[in-house]
């Protein structure tokens, strides 16, 4: 099989534990540039922090699948109507649920101190979701017991796609943003096929994307729900996994 690109998650297959890339990572991506590759990262992050060098990436897909940008430029966007989801936010507010909200200036619209959650977020403010006008592109929420997950799964709007990351949290997005989609998006403007796409994950939002892509890679720290639906399993993002992989199938 051909490979012309590579779409990799951050959280938990690129990055380490400790939100850090390995050199030995960082070269086996240069030496793929080198070879013509192209590489795009898949996250559902809003933006990439300063933690991995934006030179590294071709393309960006955000946001488990909202947004994709080829350098500045935006070619993918899916975002959800905020009469939609009002009914749902407040819903969630009045159970008490940690509840954010996102749209394209990068703000975490809450009902909670981010900071106080997570120290690396600094651009929050704190609202009333009855307020809010702008449209969103991407809702999260923490969910810590089964119940909290299944008020959300109750109350969510219809046609939205909705995943539990392993990290205690729930995702909302528009139905159609998700990873393989935004991925297809740029891969389209390069002419490189899905199947020309080898794709890296370890969490519930990588599935698909593994899926959909000509080669899945889970992580050796994947769920078992990703590890099951790939066509290789690498070692671990603390033990390098991506850069093996690419050092034994590609280099």
């Amino acid at each position: 099989m051909s490979i012309k690109m590579l779409a990799l998650d951050l959280d938990g297959t690129l990055l380490r534990d400790n939100k850090t890339i390995s050199q030995r990572t960082i070269r086996a991506l240069k030496e793929c540039q080198k070879k013509g590759l192209k590489i795009i990262c898949a996250t559902a992050r809003g933006n990439l922090d300063g933690i991995v060098p934006e030179h590294l990436f071709d393309g960006r897909v955000l946001k488990g699948g909202a947004v994709a940008y080829l350098g500045d430029e935006l070619v993918y966007n899916k975002i959800m109507n905020i009469d939609d989801l009002r009914p749902f936010l407040l819903a969630a507010d009045h159970r008490g649920l940690l509840t954010a909200i996102q749209h394209s200036d990068g703000v975490h619209y809450a009902n909670f101190n981010v900071t106080k959650k997570w120290n690396s977020i600094t651009n929050y403010k704190i609202v009333d979701f009855s307020a809010i006008t702008f449209d969103v592109d991407k809702i999260y929420v923490v969910t810590e017991t089964p119940e909290s997950v299944e008020f959300v799964k109750k109350h969510a709007p219809t046609e939205i796609h909705l995943f539990v990351s392993r990290d205690e949290l729930t995702f909302l997005f528009h139905k159609d943003a998700i990873k393989s989609k935004a991925t297809k998006a740029i891969a389209e403007h390069w002419g490189i096929k899905m199947s020309e796409i080898v794709a890296f994950g370890d969490d519930m939002v990588d599935v698909e994307l593994l899926q959909n892509c000509g080669i899945g890679v889970a992580m050796g720290n994947a769920l078992d729900e990703v590890k099951e639906v790939a066509d290789y399993i690498c070692h671990t993002n603390e033990n390098d996994g991506v850069a093996e992989w690419i050092e034994k199938h590609i280099l």
